[in-house]
């Protein structure tokens, strides 16, 4: 059964401000609080909302944070800038320099995911601990099912068709989060249009998304593999069962491939955006990661 305690967005934008870092103005949102940082990266088509009710459910324990990477929620991108995945772990990197954050414990989603893999190779020291969930590893980049959407971006379409497409909110959730989600009617229609507008509320914004889309490549996950075989960053892996993007062959990949994983988490049933419609399944498992002696 699915928990849909979805918290408001406004609730949530109170605790957003904005900042200017090397790789441009980042919109992030930061409840404070005290002990190691917990840094949450979304990934394609969603935003920092994709962990409101997370937030919710860890009110209180520990400071959290989640940007919105460029393009996504309310973070602009320049006109030429980088989305190659490398390109996404420095600019979590300037956030992290920006915000003055020595050490985070970093939770990453979908194509977050990838980009947290960069960074955990590239920045090791600066992991207290690692969560991956449903996301790209090895070379499914891009995963099968996600291809005919990458497809269009390839030829141009997505400028054609987002614009329209948003213009019924309905069925635009049903389009894009339908597979997504096992309950995708109790996802608010305020949340879908904060995601999807910045991606394809214009012709503009689509050709930017278009241009995003394009760049991810799996040679750039296959390069980082020696040093992602090195990481002894204590690890956790969560993974929803039933994601027909991120299969969980993947989760188990990522266990055997990285000394510092441990285990795999199932959530039964789950599928891609789990950790927005079972977030108390998800921070528990945060929680019994995080109390295990280092």
């Amino acid at each position: 059964m699915t928990e849909t305690f979805f918290t408001q967005q406004h609730h949530f934008d109170r605790y957003r401000a904005e900042l200017l870092t090397r790789s441009g103005p980042v919109s992030y949102v930061d409840t404070g609080g005290s002990g190691t940082p917990i840094l949450f990266l979304h990934g394609v088509g969603t935003s920092s909302y994709l962990w409101r009710n997370v937030f919710a459910e860890l009110d209180g324990d520990r400071r959290c944070i989640a940007v919105d990477l460029p393009s996504h929620g309310r973070t602009p991108a320049a006109a030429n800038q980088d989305f190659t995945l490398p390109a996404l772990a420095e600019f979590v990197a300037d956030c992290c320099d920006a915000l003055r954050l020595a050490q985070v414990d970093l939770v990453a989603h979908d194509t977050g995911g990838a980009v947290a893999q960069i960074f955990a190779a590239r920045h090791p020291h600066r992991l207290s601990s690692l969560t991956l969930t449903n996301c790209e590893a090895h070379d499914n980049v891009p995963p099968t099912a996600f291809l005919p959407t990458v497809l269009l971006a390839r030829a141009g379409m997505l400028s054609r068709t987002g614009p329209r497409l948003l213009r019924d909110v309905e069925r635009a959730r049903k389009v894009v989060y339908g597979t997504g989600y096992q309950d995708v009617d109790a996802m608010p229609e305020e949340i879908v249009r904060a995601n999807l507008e910045p991606l394809i509320g214009t012709p503009d914004a689509a050709r930017q998304f278009q241009r995003f889309l394009t760049a991810l490549r799996a040679r750039d996950l296959l390069q980082i593999e020696p040093e992602l075989s090195r990481l002894t960053v204590p690890t956790l892996i969560v993974w929803g069962t039933a994601d027909i993007f991120f299969r969980r062959k993947w989760a188990y990949w990522l266990r055997d491939t990285i000394p510092g994983a441990s285990r795999v988490v199932e959530i039964l049933g789950g599928k891609l955006f789990f950790p927005d419609e079972r977030a108390r399944e998800f921070a528990a498992a945060l929680r019994r990661s995080w109390a295990r002696p280092a």
